[in-house]
C-alpha cells in the first residue's frame, strides 16, 4: 500500500496598499517576487525569517533586492502579503 504525501496549499491575499506598490515595480521584479509568491504558497518558508521589534509576528521572504512582508494567519493557511518593496524601505 502505497501513502501519498499530504500537500498543503495556502491561500495568498494581497493587502491593497502591499498589490499596489507591487503593480508599480518593474516587470522583472514582479516575475521574481511572483515566483517566491508561489513558494509560499506550496509552503516554503525554510529561509524566510521572523522580524522584530514592532513587526513581531510577521515574516520576510527575500526576492533579489525586495522584501516580500507577510503573516501567517493561525491554522487557517492563509498568508497575507502586508508589503512588497526595496529592501531600503521596507522597514
Amino acid at each position: 500500500m502505497y501513502l501519498q504525501r499530504l500537500v498543503l496549499v495556502y491561500k495568498v491575499a494581497f493587502e491593497p496598499s502591499a498589490e499596489k506598490e507591487f503593480l508599480k515595480l518593474p516587470k522583472t521584479a514582479q516575475e521574481l517576487i511572483a515566483s517566491k509568491i508561489i513558494d509560499l504558497q506550496n509552503g516554503k518558508f525554510s529561509s524566510d525569517k521572523g522580524l522584530q521589534g514592532k513587526h513581531k509576528g510577521k515574516f520576510r521572504k527575500r526576492a533579489g533586492d525586495y522584501r516580500i512582508v507577510y503573516l501567517k494567519e493561525n491554522n487557517l493557511l492563509v498568508i497575507t502579503v502586508i508589503r512588497v518593496a526595496h529592501r531600503k524601505e521596507i522597514y
